[in-house]
């Protein structure tokens, strides 16, 4: 693959300690804990414990103050043992950040040295039953009563729901605010809140050890001060941040449809049929190299994407067609790389049949693949 220019000596070396923590604390692990649909709490302890848990939070909360080349190989190495470890990527570089971009002096203090060590798993609370990419649909109601917020509502597709500590909860503090979206705020949930309820662990058709979870706030006494930043201005809040959690789906898709294509290229060479392997075929060759195209194309729109990221510009456009060509490139490659391992890629217990279910959900999560060409178009000027 096109390496990075991101890329420098450090994360080098911190890619290949990550990748000997992982082979040593995730790998053995991962097919039982696909089986009991849940990773374990000391996992994320051992992860916090080593430092890749928020690596980019300033020191003075625990982290390292690293930059998002950092969060990269995270992402990329977590989604290469395999995609139910989404949650970390969602915990580090999706819900902290609204605390660190947003939160005051007080509330970091309070919980990012937590988010940063295990101690504290987040979640954000977006998605109802009845809301999905449209936010300002959103039903969840937050009434100030005094130095408190009652909050009212359900959410549904919550990622890292069940172990959360820590939700942010995206609801509206005025529902009469014309347009609606401007009386949406974000107020932080912790897990003992009278009236705060976690509901059953949803049983998806992928992603099978993903901690996803409904939620249910009945009446819950949230303080003020867990508002975070201004009341009413959480709509903007959120689209500020969605540049990066939609690019965080493009890597995950990336390195998804790199693994595929490594696994099925390794299994081509090994199957025989009619007396040799199947890897001469010109059927076969010809697929794996439209595979390895599609992959290297892939991998260089999206190395030019996270530097833009990376440079602080504006890459609205560039993110939306990444998340948009890149997840549905990785379920091409899925099905391809299936169909090449025959009825054995039907089977559980190869890696290709695992990662044939995880990745549709790619296309949906983080704004439907639909939402973004209507992105991209606007952007078009069209």
């Amino acid at each position: 693959m096109t390496s990075a220019v991101y890329i420098k000596e450090e994360h080098a070396i911190f890619r290949s300690s990550l990748r000997r923590f992982l082979q040593k604390e995730a790998v053995p692990f991962y097919e039982q804990w696909e089986k009991d649909r849940l990773i374990p709490r000391d996992f994320w302890m051992k992860a916090g414990k080593e430092g890749y848990l928020c690596p980019w939070v300033d020191e003075e909360y625990g982290g390292l103050q690293a930059d998002f080349g950092y969060s990269v190989i995270l992402n990329e190495e977590m989604e290469k043992v395999g995609s139910s470890l989404i949650g970390f990527g969602l915990h580090s570089d999706i819900t902290v950040p609204y605390i660190h971009e947003f939160g005051t002096p007080e509330q970091k203090q309070r919980w990012l040295p937590g988010c940063v060590s295990g101690d504290i798993i987040t979640a954000i609370a977006m998605t109802e039953p009845g809301a999905g990419s449209d936010l300002a649909g959103i039903k969840t109601t937050a009434v100030k009563e005094g130095d408190s917020y009652r909050l009212n509502g359900s959410k549904t597709f919550i990622t890292n729901g069940i172990h959360a500590d820590l939700v942010i909860v995206v609801c509206k503090t005025d529902p009469k605010a014309v347009p609606a979206h401007k009386g949406i705020s974000l107020i932080a949930v912790e897990k003992e809140t009278i009236g705060f309820h976690k509901g059953k662990k949803l049983d998806k058709v992928g992603l099978h050890a993903q901690d996803t979870a409904e939620l249910y706030f009945e009446d819950a006494i949230v303080p003020a001060e867990n508002l975070l930043g201004e009341e009413g201005k959480g709509f903007y809040y959120l689209m500020q941040m969605l540049q990066q959690e939609r690019l965080l789906v493009g890597i995950c898709a990336q390195a998804s449809a790199e693994r595929i294509l490594e696994l099925t290229s390794a299994y081509v060479k090994e199957r025989e049929a009619f007396g040799k392997s199947i890897s001469k075929l010109q059927t076969v060759q010809f697929r794996l190299a439209e595979m390895a195209t599609e992959v290297q194309i892939g991998r260089s729109f999206l190395n030019e994407a996270i530097q833009d990221h990376m440079d602080g510009k504006d890459a609205v456009q560039k993110v939306s067609m990444a998340k948009w060509w890149l997840t549905d490139m990785a379920k091409r490659i899925a099905a391809e790389g299936m169909q090449l391992h025959g009825g054995y890629g039907y089977m559980e217990e190869y890696e290709v049949a695992r990662r044939y279910r995880d990745i549709p959900v790619m296309a949906i999560y983080a704004g439907t693949n639909e939402i973004m060409k209507t992105i991209i178009a606007k952007k078009m000027g069209l």
